[in-house]
């Protein structure tokens, strides 16, 4: 059954991917509802915010696709602030990477995107780096942005105005598929345990390390990390520090944002661990030995969707009327904007002309070529599924 101009586009799941999409959905006229089992549960409250296609060291296609998302942030940015209001906490800080020598420095996949430091460059980037830092790369266009208490709030609010709806405390059971195979419905189990089915021909899954559970054959398991903040000075670290195993990323207000564990054998096991703890705090020691000294502030853990290449999955899904937006690993919020503008390009665009709202016909935020070539680099098949 072909899509109405009333029929809306249900969002399976509320985080970072979910909200950004939808956002973008309604700027484009579309009707729009949300359909979250816990908000606060989603990668986009517990990341670090790092907007680091070079500092993490990314390659191919992936790095790509993160520089020219990076390049997208802030006219995005400027959207979500114009309609909900409220500031992103969005810094282009740039990020140090340090290394044990020069060597370990020149063979860092993306070295010829930074700047070269010496340990007098170190210490006037980062005063107070631990001393086993003999040579750096400065990423001056990477940065960060204060998803956890910023960026998710500005978002929703967004999404609100513009007359996105939200059902919260409901979970997505399973996908009904019509006589052709295409999608029907969706039915959902409230947070009071009834289930209901919503007639539904056009949906994104945005479950993040969740997504497998509805869909099996999507390669996508999570990869658990714990996380901390302390309460350092304000402008008492100016880099965000990107150091092998734990990164360190100071908001304005001097809050230290301290990441993360990368636990691929944990599964869904919630909670922290000693262990993790301890990772953590040496971290700190070894790359700034001041803010071991910092008062602590909240401590958390989360789960990373992950896929076999560290690749999302983007663009049409296993079943027709079915887009997918999860699998971003590590890079979920670097990777919003083109993300969001991918799928409600290849969502409106994929509709019937007749079936655009009056005055709303739509109009491609990429050229199409080059989303064509990311939505194939990116298929859920190319694993060889499907």
């Amino acid at each position: 059954m072909a899509a109405t101009a009333t029929q809306p586009v249900f969002i399976l799941g509320g985080g970072l991917m979910g909200l950004a999409i939808a956002h973008q959905l309604a700027r484009r006229g579309e009707a729009v509802t949300v359909l979250s089992r816990r908000r606060n549960e989603a990668a986009g409250f517990v990341a670090a915010g790092m907007l680091a296609p070079h500092a993490e060291g990314l390659s191919g296609n992936l790095l790509h696709l993160g520089q020219r998302s990076l390049e997208r942030i802030p006219a995005w940015v400027g959207q979500i602030e114009a309609d909900s209001g409220l500031s992103c906490g969005l810094r282009a800080c740039g990020i140090v990477v340090p290394f044990a020598s020069a060597a370990d420095r020149d063979a860092y996949p993306t070295a010829g995107f930074g700047d070269r430091l010496d340990r007098r460059g170190l210490e006037r980037e980062v005063p107070g780096l631990g001393p086993t830092w003999t040579a750096g790369l400065l990423f001056r266009q990477d940065g960060q942005i204060d998803n956890r208490r910023q960026l998710m709030r500005a978002l929703e609010r967004a999404c609100t105005a513009l007359g996105v709806q939200f059902q919260e405390g409901t979970e997505v059971q399973s996908l009904g598929r019509a006589a052709d195979g295409a999608l029907s419905g969706v039915r959902l189990q409230t947070a009071e345990g009834e289930e209901h089915l919503l007639d539904c021909q056009r949906a994104v899954l945005t479950c993040g390390a969740w997504s497998s559970q509805l869909m099996p054959e999507l390669p996508i398991k999570p990869v658990k990390g714990q996380m901390l903040s302390l309460q350092g000075p304000r402008q008492a670290l100016q880099r965000v520090i990107f150091g092998p195993g734990t990164y360190l990323v100071p908001r304005e207000d001097g809050l230290l944002v301290v990441g993360a564990t990368s636990e691929a054998h944990a599964g869904f096991a919630e909670g922290l661990t000693p262990d993790g703890q301890r990772q953590l705090q040496a971290g700190i020691a070894a790359l700034l030995p001041e803010a071991s000294h910092w008062p602590p502030m909240e401590r958390w853990w989360g789960f990373r969707p992950c896929t076999p290449d560290e690749g999302p999955l983007l663009g049409p899904g296993p079943i027709p009327g079915l887009w997918l937006a999860c699998g971003h690993h590590r890079n979920g919020v670097l990777l919003a904007a083109i993300t969001a503008d991918l799928v409600a390009d290849a969502i409106t665009i994929d509709k019937p002309q007749g079936n655009n709202p009056p005055g709303k016909n739509p109009q491609k935020s990429l050229p199409l070529g080059e989303a064509e070539r990311w939505l194939n680099a990116f298929c859920w098949s190319r694993f060889g599924a499907g």
